[in-house]
């Protein structure tokens, strides 16, 4: 492909026929990240957790050429200082041929544009520290890092661990 052709893009909502797709974006941001050995998603996973009974989140996908080109997946959170939703994103890839063809920025747009939608009052998402292109995109969209709060973790075994102590 020509990286310096125009890019056509449309945004949609996914649909249980993009699971495939959105799992190959989530193995191609995990290379990227330096992260693969982590993912275990499988399609029939993000199948339930997209449009299961109680879907957990949501995703949108940037389709060119109707090739799924880039996704945002996401899901509501909530501030009890606010007492008000938000949005998190949890993860927002797009292909390295498309980027800088605005399909990051219209994925951003039309999340925030849900959050302002549905009340929410915050939108947002954690950035790899070393990710030094992410962080300069978000921050030219005016996102700035919140410095005074470290993200913490609890999994696999320390947090079956915790679980048992219930």
């Amino acid at each position: 492909m020509d990286r310096n052709a125009p890019k056509t893009y449309q945004l949609s909502a996914a649909t249980a026929v993009d699971v495939a797709d959105i799992l190959r974006l989530i193995r191609a941001l995990a290379e990227y990240e330096k992260l693969s050995d982590q993912v275990v998603a499988t399609e029939a996973a993000l199948q339930e957790a997209l449009f299961g009974a109680t879907p957990r989140v949501e995703a949108l996908v940037a389709r060119s050429a109707s090739r799924v080109v880039g996704f945002a997946l996401y899901f509501q959170n909530y501030s009890t200082f606010r007492a008000r939703s938000g949005v998190y994103l949890e993860d927002l890839f797009v292909e390295p041929e498309y980027r800088g063809s605005g399909i990051g920025q219209a994925l951003l747009r039309k999340l925030a544009g849900i959050a302002v939608a549905r009340g929410c009052e915050r939108f947002e998402w954690a950035v790899l520290d070393w990710n030094v292109p992410a962080i300069e995109f978000y921050q030219s969209l005016g996102a700035r890092p919140l410095d005074d709060w470290t993200v913490y973790r609890l999994g696999g075994d320390a947090l079956q661990a915790l679980a048992a102590q219930a």
